[in-house]
């Protein structure tokens, strides 16, 4: 089989990384793993300019011969990190289990066999609303159409027969992600006690570039969310209290979905140190910010 990884002498150490659907996830990711050792392609339907460690390729890959093309340039390490255009059945379906499906089917045409494919997907693959312990090994039946989606997107990578691993983050919050800060100031907060499980958009970037970084063997999943699942009404309360506001709930907020604590017990057992291991030292940071 070919792997078409030509490039200059002076290039022919570095690995190739492709990121697929580069929006922010992809771009600190980029940032982490850096320019000395890799050499950074990300796809994305409206590129920006190229940045020091990092070439875009405008591709969309719901095109399956445009990417194609891309994927013929030839990758050691890819990376799925999508968005979907639309929160709907059918944006799941395009952004995630078709992406993946011409993916597998693109890498065996081209007869490329990259070193690790990453698969990003979500713990909305879990349906368990009992605020019990969630780990890698629970039971994945989810009820939601986002879910089913991204477990089918799972099992095309996990039966592809390349070497992969699959990185469930719970919910992302950082930098240009203020849903909770913005309902607290408009008094639309949640008053809801169910857990809820989150991770900093740098952690979650941060762990992928560790995941391909330091870390083999890899585990078929990974779980990847901060130390502390809390309790709805408990992060909204301090956001509150950073903020100085006293009327913050509304008893119309739609809560949110699921209750469970999500374990990173497997995530640390990697050696990976979270930057941000609570709520609290993220929400701050953004709230002194702004």
């Amino acid at each position: 089989m070919t792997n078409n990884l030509s490039a200059p002498q002076n290039l022919q150490s570095m690995k190739k990384v492709l990121i697929v659907g580069c929006g922010d996830i992809g771009q600190r990711l980029a940032l982490h793993l850096g320019r000395d050792n890799y050499q950074i392609t990300g796809i994305r339907r409206n590129c920006p300019p190229d940045a020091d460690h990092i070439h875009y390729r405008c591709c969309d890959v719901a095109d399956y011969f445009a990417f194609k093309s891309v994927l013929s340039d030839g990758f050691n390490i890819i990376v799925i990190t999508m968005t979907p255009a639309e929160r709907s059945d059918a944006g799941y379906v395009q952004a995630y289990v078709k992406t993946c499906d011409y993916l597998v089917k693109a890498l065996a045409s081209l007869q490329q066999r990259p070193e690790l494919i990453i698969f990003v997907s979500s713990t909305a693959v879990y349906a368990q609303d009992d605020g019990s312990w969630v780990n890698e090994s629970s039971l994945s039946e989810p009820m939601s159409f986002s879910g089913k989606r991204l477990l089918e997107a799972e099992t095309i990578i996990q039966n592809s027969g390349f070497t992969n691993t699959l990185v469930r983050f719970s919910g992302i919050y950082g930098p240009g992600r203020n849903r909770l800060i913005e309902q607290v100031k408009k008094g639309a907060a949640s008053v809801s006690e169910h857990y809820t499980n989150r991770i900093h958009a740098e952690d979650c970037a941060g762990f992928l570039a560790h995941l391909i970084k330091h870390h083999k063997p890899l585990a078929p999943v990974y779980i990847a969310t901060d130390s502390h699942p809390t309790p709805m009404l408990e992060v909204v309360s301090w956001i509150a209290s950073q903020l100085g506001i006293k009327d913050f709930l509304s008893a119309d907020a739609v809560n949110e979905r699921g209750n469970k604590q999500l374990s990173n017990q497997l995530m640390r057992s990697t050696g990976y140190k979270l930057r941000y291991e609570n709520f609290r030292q993220g929400y701050i940071e953004m709230i002194n910010k702004n």
